[in-house]
């Protein structure tokens, strides 16, 4: 069947969604009353529209500004720098952090054709002047190319009167050495801190 096909392979396209859970969606979609398709549809087609990024940080919002920047409570003088918009809604999980957010909109992937013009690095630095951003705390993936961009970032800012400091890496809470990887354990050992 055609259709269900089509639907199938547009559902895999999604992330961390595999052709065995893309099938099982698309079944239980087509058993799926028409209202409740409807629904789903249209919550999807509103976000779409509706969605957009903040001009001053890069997050999501449906506002002129995001909740973040909107909100004066929160603390301008320290700067969170991140991948994407979505890194934003899991570092506010945490709930213990209350400045704000600059979002990169990727990272340095010079084998992707992306370098620094492409992301918002020009735009963080105008923030830094303008905003008397005081600490910028760097926390991009601990992958080759999070380290790359939080090191070229670094060292762009290393004439900049702000403090940079980069968000530590090693053993999750909860986790067994016997599981752990070299690189983690390298960097848990890097980023120990004093007890006493």
């Amino acid at each position: 069947m055609e259709s269900i096909e089509k639907l199938i392979t547009n559902l895999n396209k999604l992330p961390g969604i595999g052709i065995k859970t893309a099938q099982r969606l698309a079944y239980h979609m087509i058993a799926m009353p028409d209202e409740s398709i409807t629904a789903l549809a249209e919550s999807i087609l509103e976000a779409k529209r509706r969605i957009h990024f903040c001009p001053v940080c890069g997050n999501y919002t449906e506002n002129e500004l995001c909740e973040i920047c909107s909100n004066p409570k929160r603390n301008s003088e320290t700067l969170c720098v991140v991948k994407d918009a979505r890194d934003v809604g899991f570092m506010e999980r945490m709930r213990e952090y209350n400045g704000k957010y600059h979002v990169l909109g990727g990272v340095l992937s010079p084998m992707d054709g992306i370098g620094p013009d492409k992301l918002r690095i020009k735009e963080l630095v105008e923030r830094i002047r303008t905003e008397h951003v005081k600490e910028v705390i760097l926390a991009t993936n601990p992958d080759v190319e999070g380290e790359a961009t939080a090191s070229y970032i670094a060292k762009l800012l290393k004439d900049e009167p702000v403090r940079v400091t980069r968000i530590a890496h090693g053993i999750p809470i909860g986790g067994n050495l016997e599981f752990v990887d070299e690189m983690t354990l390298f960097k848990a050992m890097e980023n120990r801190r004093d007890m006493v």
